[in-house]
């Protein structure tokens, strides 16, 4: 069974420097590089190297940061049917500052994947309709992000939204919503909760599956993660590890956790396997660099036993 991602791709401009700049502040002796990125991509990619059937729609401006996308998309075997091209909107691009302690700051120009609206992405709807998974995030018009979840609810497609960049929703959207993974910014924006820790990220959750979500999972950093359903919550521990470069790590979590539901695995299974290719990817510099292959996830998951769950209720 297939899975549909839906959104943006960007090239990143990426700095490594020994703090991120504060307002006014000029930092010197950085290094740069350039990094494909965009939250809808590395979800994609992820998805597809944890072994994924993926499709992904995104739309890529008519310049040569598209023109690399496309190359860099058939080498990651991601179907060229799904990339579409705004003539007359540049191709997304980020810049993103990270410092020495692995903390990264992102301003994204959103270009052509600000005009990524539903009626483009119809013509697919009768194959998304068979798909056994969408997974969808905020980086494209929410308008077109509405009408995606509406549609999955219609036809009863299971979806994973990722609220990221955060924005309010309304409970007439939770409710048409399988699956919520925000991370603690994002929760505190739905919720009106202050998540610092997994206490507090319990009660958000609780909050969120009550205005209508099936699932809501809090993806919490090196503190992993929490699940709510309205009958049980589980709580996930992950291992300390020494981050280097936090970009994309919510994005690897969520693109391994489509490729293990779709696959078959029990939630808590798919979870912890998300869980470890998100803390393998923070070793690792770069967004989509940082994507780590399912047999090294496999066997980073296996190698440490700190990646535990229970349920408190």
């Amino acid at each position: 069974m297939s899975l549909f991602v839906i959104g943006s791709s960007n090239t990143d401009l990426v700095l490594y420097m020994n703090h991120i700049p504060k307002i006014g502040e000029t930092v010197v002796g950085a290094e740069s590089t350039v990094i494909f990125g965009g939250k809808g991509a590395n979800q994609a990619v992820s998805s597809k190297r944890a072994g994924a059937d993926t499709k992904f729609i995104t739309q890529l401006g008519n310049d040569g940061f598209g023109d690399e996308l496309k190359k860099h998309f058939k080498k990651e075997n991601l179907p060229g049917k799904y990339i579409l091209t705004d003539k007359f909107k540049p191709s997304g691009v980020a810049h993103i500052f990270v410092s020495k302690k692995g903390e990264n700051s992102i301003a994204v120009a959103s270009g052509s994947n600000g005009t990524l609206s539903f009626k483009k992405i119809e013509p697919f709807l009768s194959e998304i309709e068979k798909a056994k998974l969408v997974l969808i995030q905020f980086e494209i018009p929410f308008d077109t992000v509405k009408k995606i979840i509406n549609f999955c609810n219609l036809k009863k497609i299971k979806l994973i939204v990722n609220p990221a960049p955060a924005l309010e929703l309304s409970e007439n959207i939770l409710k048409n919503i399988w699956m919520l993974t925000p991370n603690e910014s994002e929760s505190e924006i739905l919720t009106n909760i202050k998540v610092t820790d997994q206490e507090s990220a319990v009660l958000a959750g609780k909050k969120i599956v009550s205005k209508g979500v099936q699932n809501c999972i809090i993806t919490l950093g090196k503190n992993g993660s929490v699940w709510c359903t309205k009958k049980s919550t589980y709580i996930f521990k992950v291992p300390k590890i020494n981050a280097i470069d936090t970009t994309a790590a919510g994005d690897v979590f969520n693109g391994y956790l489509a490729q293990g539901i779709i696959n078959g695995s029990s939630l808590t299974e798919a979870i912890l396997f998300s869980h470890a290719a998100s803390c393998l990817s923070v070793t690792i510099k770069g967004a989509q660099t940082s994507i780590p292959s399912k047999e090294d996830a496999l066997s980073f998951l296996k190698k440490n036993k700190g990646f535990t769950f229970k349920k408190i209720k």
